[in-house]
Order: structure tokens, then C-alpha cells, then sequence
């Protein structure tokens, strides 16, 4: 049985090997269902965008040859075991190239491992959880991590909200939203001392009631509320909260930006801030360019996750392009992850990355709020 496998696994690889004869093949783990299926759909939709563009020009030039891009895209459904399951796939199966995503954190982690494992590059568009890439040379992100996004919101919450006592809510069995609101509270609390994150209230993946956090929230006197949630629980959140009587800002992260946050929020998410990695409105050069065609094409303006994964397509394709292809699977993963250890300015739509301490890149973040017409509106940058 196992010479069987084994012998499949030669074919299948060989077959890889000659199928990219004219093509690169590149894999695209991302929540398709599950709970936030607009964080797969924007991802895919970046992912076609840029395919139909490069591909209807020629293709990719590496070393004088053009190469056609191929996207294999499996759904992770939002669940970490179903992101190793879709890594292993792409991995073995697909014979990819190198791999996007998962976005989420809590798919990331265990995904990267699979990866790292499997010696193929992964780049995580919108994985802020330092855990993804930590001690794991194949694994890259294309955004800042939470140790520094933690710092500028609680930066923010103090300067242009004169808070001086916080809550937090966040759901305690996911790696993002735990990881961030730690982050946070760290930073609050060397601001303003001890203690004043007056609520660190937190909830299970799943939960639709925060009615008894809330309350506690309401009665712990704090100044503004920071729930580092997702665009499909924010709005329960805040509509359980107004309904409790809370009349204070609530401040939100980067997973605010991903999904169809006003179409389930509406009202009562205007007027909110949230720190995340780009904003449309104002934009110019290249990200205009990005956005205007997005918004062509698909109907809506792009959010930071169609941008990130865009920017992390392309930082791929720079890596392959300086790496060349030899046509040997292994060969040709090894050089990519050396090439991309090699970026130093990355020119993004979401900002300039720069790699040089790592596989994380320095880049700047960016505070939106959400004005009365329900767009995400440029307040301030804060780079490292």
C-alpha cells in the first residue's frame, strides 16, 4: 500500500513538474463557507482579478520565458482543522508552488505548521497573531502584527478619545481576538497604570449573547469599549450593547475591515473607529487604480483583505520572478522562500512592506472611521 502512495506521490509530482512547464501554480486557502465567507469571497476575487490581468498580458516574465498563472482555490471553511486539511491538500495534492493565506489567525497558525512542515512558502495576507510566522522560516504575512496594532489603538484611545479607563470584550478560544485584546490591555495599562482596563470580559467562538459581559461592561465605568471581533459579530455586539443603554465609543481592530460590516450593522456602527491596513476613500496612484477596477468589476469597493491579498499575490510573484523556476518542485519551493528573505521595499497597494528584520513586514497602519455615509474614512496613519 505504501509503495503504492509513494509511487502515485512521484507521478503526481512529476506530472506537477511538467504541468508548470508553462505555468505557476499557486494555492489559495480561504474561508469559501463558515462564518465569514466575504473574507474567502473578497480574497478569491483579488486572487481572479489579478490572474485575468497578468495572464491576459502574456504572463509572468521569469529569465526571458512567459508563465501563465494558475489559482487552486480550497475552502477552509473557517475552522483550523479544515485549513490543514486544505494546506496538506494544496501541499501534496495540487503540487503548488507556494501558498496565500489562511487570512484569520485562528486557520493561519495551524496552517503555517503544515507549511513549515512541507517546506513550501506561505504568505498570510491578514494574519496579525505573531504565533503564525514565529520560528518558522517558510511562513511570511503581508500586514503588521498585533504587538504593534495593539499599541496604536490604545495610542488612539487615549489621545483623540481622552479615555482613561477601558473595557475590553473578545472571544477567549480564537487566536486573533485573544492575542489583540492582550495586546491592548498591555499598552492601556502601561499608558494609564494598573487596573484601568476596569472590564476584560470574553466569550466562546459561537456565542450570540453578550448580554452579561455587557453588563458588566455598563457598570465597570469605562470611558470607551475595545472588541477586537469579526465584521459578522460587531454588529450584535454593538446592537446588544446600545440596547443595554452603553452611549460610549466603541473601537474595533482590523477584522472590522474584512467583510460586510455596514450591510449587517447599518447605523449603528457609524460614527466608530477602527485601526486596519488601508483606506479607499482618498486613495491615489496605484491603489486607486486597484480600487476603481475592483469596484468595476465586482460591484463594491475592495476591503483590506481583497488589498492584502492582492499585495501578498504579488510579493509571491517578485520572490518567484527573482528565483527563477528549474522545474524541480523542491528545488524551485526552497528557492522562492530564499528570494522572498531577500525583499527589502516592497512597493504595496496597502503601503511599502519591508522585510529586512524578518518574515514579518514594517509597515504602517492606518485609523478609519466610519463616517454617516457608512464609508471607511481616513483619520490617521501610525507607522512603526
Amino acid at each position: 500500500m505504501k509503495k503504492t502512495l509513494g509511487l502515485a506521490l512521484v507521478l503526481t509530482l512529476a506530472f506537477a513538474s511538467s504541468a508548470w512547464a508553462d505555468s505557476i501554480k499557486l494555492g489559495f486557502n480561504i474561508p469559501l463557507t463558515g462564518d465569514i465567507p466575504d473574507v474567502g469571497q473578497s480574497s478569491k476575487n483579488a486572487a481572479e482579478m489579478l490572474k485575468a490581468k497578468i495572464n491576459g498580458a502574456g504572463g509572468v516574465d521569469i529569465k526571458g520565458k512567459k508563465y501563465t498563472l494558475e489559482f487552486v482555490y480550497e475552502d477552509n471553511e473557517s475552522k483550523p482543522e479544515s485549513a490543514v486539511r486544505a494546506a496538506t491538500k494544496l501541499i501534496t495534492e495540487d503540487a503548488i508552488l507556494a501558498m496565500v493565506g489562511p487570512q484569520g489567525s485562528g486557520r493561519a497558525v495551524p496552517a503555517g505548521q503544515t507549511a513549515n512542515d512541507s517546506k513550501t512558502v506561505m504568505i498570510s495576507p491578514w494574519s496579525t497573531n505573531p504565533n503564525t510566522t514565529l520560528n518558522r522560516p517558510y511562513v511570511y504575512r503581508g500586514c503588521f502584527l498585533d504587538p504593534f496594532q495593539g499599541p496604536v489603538v490604545a495610542k488612539f484611545a487615549t489621545e483623540e478619545l481622552k479615555a482613561k479607563k477601558a473595557a475590553v470584550l473578545y472571544d477567549k478560544a480564537s487566536d486573533y481576538p485573544k492575542g489583540l485584546a492582550e495586546f491592548f490591555k498591555k499598552a492601556f495599562e502601561e499608558i494609564h497604570g494598573a487596573g484601568s482596563v476596569v472590564a476584560f470580559e470574553s466569550f466562546n467562538t459561537g456565542d450570540v449573547d453578550f448580554s452579561a459581559q455587557l453588563t458588566n461592561i455598563i457598570s465597570s465605568g469605562a470611558d470607551l469599549l475595545f472588541t477586537p471581533q469579526y465584521y459578522n459579530e460587531v454588529p450584535l455586539i454593538v446592537k446588544q450593547a446600545k440596547e443595554l443603554g452603553w452611549e460610549k465609543p466603541i473601537v474595533g481592530s482590523d477584522s472590522w475591515g474584512g467583510g460586510d460590516l455596514m450591510g449587517l450593522c447599518g447605523d449603528d456602527c457609524k460614527g466608530y473607529y477602527f485601526s486596519t491596513h488601508y483606506a479607499a476613500a482618498g486613495a491615489r496612484g496605484a491603489t486607486k487604480d486597484f480600487i476603481d477596477e475592483y469596484a468595476k468589476q465586482f460591484g463594491k469597493t475592495p476591503d483590506d483583505v481583497a488589498a492584502l491579498t492582492w499585495d501578498s499575490t504579488n510579493l509571491l510573484l517578485m520572490a518567484i520572478q527573482d528565483a527563477g523556476l528549474t522545474g524541480d518542485l523542491n528545488k524551485d519551493r526552497e528557492n522562492i522562500r530564499v528570494a522572498m528573505s531577500k525583499i527589502k521595499e516592497f512597493p504595496g497597494i496597502t503601503g511599502t512592506m519591508n522585510f529586512s528584520k524578518g518574515n514579518d513586514p514594517e509597515k504602517c497602519a492606518v485609523v478609519v472611521k466610519i463616517d454617516d455615509q457608512g464609508q471607511y474614512s481616513f483619520f490617521q496613519s501610525v507607522c512603526p
